[in-house]
């Protein structure tokens, strides 16, 4: 559950976003820390002062906004999992909490992820969301 101080801190972030924030350029395929923020109930959520999460670039719809799909490292099954691996690393996609997102929330770039897994998050995304 979120305590009020997190609310406010993730308030404050979101503010220094929306008056400072530069967006930056990014494409389909990419890996991102990006500030998730804190959410309601069982919406996923960033970690740290930052509340910044990991996710991949999944659609681009414009220079200002893109749907995430927010990993974890954490080892999840279901249908709405696809583990990737990234830099010698396995990461979870979390298909159920695809959101889009303004390229405001962008941090840092972390990399991109290659054909073969990127395939398969669409195979599994195009799957689990018309099903």
């Amino acid at each position: 559950m979120e305590s009020i101080l997190d609310i406010l801190a993730w308030w404050r972030q979101e503010m220094i976003m929306r008056l400072n924030g530069a967006r930056v350029l990014f494409k389909e395929g990419e890996l991102w820390w990006c500030r998730v923020g804190v959410n309601i109930g069982v919406e996923i959520y960033g970690k740290g002062s930052g509340f910044v999460r990991p996710v991949l670039i999944f659609k681009k719809f414009s220079e200002e906004s893109f749907l995430a799909i927010p990993l974890t490292t954490q080892k999840k099954r279901g249908s709405w999992y696809v583990p990737i691996l990234f830099s010698g690393e396995e990461r979870i996609a979390i298909l159920s909490q695809a959101r889009t997102l303004d390229a405001r929330r962008l941090v840092r770039k972390i990399g991109v992820l290659g054909g073969g897994s990127l395939r398969r998050v669409h195979g599994a995304f195009t799957s689990f969301y018309t099903s």
